[in-house]
């Protein structure tokens, strides 16, 4: 932790800034070590302190260290933080301008400092990766690989998609993840061609494909992967469009490595997809990062500049959509390297087929 606020006061050192407001949960659990989102962290070249209100207070001295732990009511969080940024000297302050409401701004710039947004530069910290941080991801991982293996053994045709969720939820719970990475994902049949299908009471028909995509957690940190199988069988289109899949995906990844851009990534992915003809059938980018958050930077985009450094996280997970028939999405979770990648998953990329 000492090492990330040393960073972060070099970040602001270097943009002229006194102080910094973390209000994202995140950044709270990254700078902070504390685990809840009720509270309020303020950085600055003199100290470290975080606000939160009596529920939190043993919590919070117990899970951080060189923090003074300030017991306040949300209603005067105002208030206290003046003070400390008075008592510290600061006249410029840099803040989470993407995690905080219309009403929460209002209050800060009450503030006796001027508020300068961050947002970006403090994203950029948490993009690469240490290696405790990418053990927990392999970790989180792990027990999704784990969790898809277990539920192919009893999904089968009749379930409902939501059926298939509340499964998988349970049997990661059980093998010891913090929670769902996100509310997966699960889109059968027709319902397969909705990128972010909401598990509905669909039930599973013979001649199914079925979009899976979900994650778990561990010391905070998530995974992500996607997987696509069949129920009974496949038509032959199916089956094309898997094939299709996967070879972009395999494409892509054999063109991740440090130094490659997050736009020409993704056109390795897109241009194949597209070449097979199902260009207008792949709507989303191809990746991004993953780590305390399912969604960081860096991104594998057609806008994204990103330059790949070893220790970056991202997806890979072209998908191909076609309305009224079928979805097929691959998604592996993967570390940068110098030369390559790691990649995180181990679930197969066949097709496979559940009764």
């Amino acid at each position: 932790m000492k090492g990330r606020i040393e960073r972060l006061r070099a970040l602001l050192a270097q943009d002229g800034l006194d102080a910094a407001l973390i209000s994202g949960a995140a950044g709270i659990r990254y700078f902070s070590g504390f685990t809840s989102e009720d509270a309020t962290v303020l950085v600055t070249g003199r100290s470290c302190c975080l606000f939160t209100d009596f529920r939190y207070t043993i919590q919070a001295r117990e899970q951080t260290e060189g923090y003074e732990v300030v017991e306040c009511d949300p209603a005067h969080l105002t208030e206290a933080l003046a003070a400390v940024l008075a008592r510290d000297g600061c006249r410029r302050c840099g803040f989470e301008a993407d995690r905080m409401t219309v009403a929460q701004h209002e209050r800060l710039v009450k503030l006796p400092a001027q508020l300068v947004p961050l947002s970006r530069p403090l994203a950029a910290l948490r993009m690469i990766k240490s290696p405790d941080e990418i053990e927990s991801l392999r970790r989180a991982q792990q027990l999704a690989d784990r969790s898809f293996s277990e539920l192919l053994g009893r999904v089968h045709a009749g379930m409902t998609e939501r059926e298939v969720v509340a499964e998988l939820n349970y049997i990661g719970a059980r093998l010891g993840s913090e929670g769902p990475s996100f509310d997966p994902i699960a889109g059968s049949g027709p319902n397969g061609a909705m990128c972010h299908a909401v598990p509905s009471e669909r039930r599973l028909q013979a001649g199914d494909l079925v979009v899976l995509d979900f994650g778990c957690v561990v010391d905070g940190y998530h995974s992500d992967m996607t997987r696509t199988f069949a129920v009974g069988h496949a038509s032959d289109e199916c089956r094309r469009i898997y094939d299709i899949v996967r070879e972009a995906h395999e494409r892509a990844l054999d063109a991740l490595r440090a130094g490659v851009t997050g736009r020409a990534l993704d056109a390795v992915a897109r241009d194949y997809i597209a070449a097979q003809g199902y260009g207008a059938c792949f709507g989303h980018s191809l990746g991004h990062g993953f780590g305390l958050e399912i969604h960081e930077e860096p991104r594998a985009s057609t806008r994204s500049e990103t330059v790949f450094e070893p220790g970056m996280t991202i997806t890979i997970e072209p998908g191909i959509y076609v309305e009224g028939l079928c979805g097929v999405r691959i998604e592996d979770c993967c570390v940068v390297t110098e030369d390559g990648y790691i990649d995180l998953v181990s679930s197969p990329k066949e097709l496979l087929i559940v009764s």
